[in-house]
């Protein structure tokens, strides 16, 4: 399991799942509900590593109309499917020992603990495996955010392209949030820039090391690169405070 508390290093695995039912009363896999769709991708470095887990899951259960609805997810294009034990063992490894983040994570969570349930007593629960962070909780600690926090309107808040949503689906829905999430912490990443390293264009650069060692070479930021990243910054700026211009 990791351990590490820089956040920098830290693996992020960012989760998003559908299901059967959408009641939220008392907990919709308290009545019986189950995952049949999971989508995650992973983050190290602040960066999308191109890693992913996704799966179809058949549930043994039919879906609400209104759940279809919301995902197109059907009883018929599940029925080839395989069952939640039978991708467990794969699903509890790419997890395991990250952050784990997804929207409304008490949701996604509560669902993944109602599976681990039923396949087995003794596996425990999520945060057994994995720390969870919650983007809407979040969300709801931020200045300057929307008033509706749904992963749609964080999105729009941050100029994220969500074009091709059409439906909702597990793996599409944690790509967006992960573009989310990253906007939401663009002002906590422990970059440090070499200030004699920076220049008015981009260029070449040498950074001496100490010891003897060879070194480095530091290839600078063009214009065109600098005006990409103060956009960026512009976007972190609204939602609330940058360190990077603090």
């Amino acid at each position: 399991m990791n351990t590490s508390n820089n956040s920098e290093h830290k693996r992020i695995i960012v989760l998003d799942t559908e299901t059967t039912g959408m009641n939220r009363e008392g907990g919709p896999h308290y009545q019986g509900h189950r995952i049949i769709e999971i989508g995650a991708v992973e983050i190290i470095n602040r960066k999308l590593t191109g890693r992913h887990f996704h799966v179809y899951i058949k549930p043994d259960r039919e879906i609400q109309p209104d759940a279809i609805e919301v995902h197109g997810i059907t009883d018929e294009f599940l029925r080839d499917k395989p069952d939640y034990r039978d991708v467990h063992k794969e699903f509890l490894e790419f997890i395991q020992g990250a952050e784990l983040v997804a929207h409304n994570a008490p949701f996604d969570v509560g669902f993944m603990d109602h599976e681990f349930r039923m396949l087995d007593e003794t596996i425990g629960q999520t945060t057994d495996y994995c720390e969870v962070t919650d983007t809407l909780a979040m969300a709801k600690r931020m200045p300057n955010m929307p008033a509706r926090k749904n992963l749609d309107s964080l999105a729009k808040h941050y100029t994220i392209d969500t074009s091709a949503r059409v439906l909702h689906g597990a793996l599409l829905d944690a790509e967006i949030l992960a573009d989310v999430y990253l906007a939401m912490t663009g002002g906590q990443t422990a970059l440090q820039f070499n200030a004699e390293a920076q220049g008015e264009s981009g260029g070449e650069s040498i950074k001496r090391v100490a010891g003897g060692r060879k070194a480095l070479k530091v290839l600078l930021a063009s214009a065109d690169e600098v005006e990409a990243h103060n956009s960026r910054l512009d976007i972190v700026e609204k939602a609330g405070s940058c360190l990077w211009r603090q």
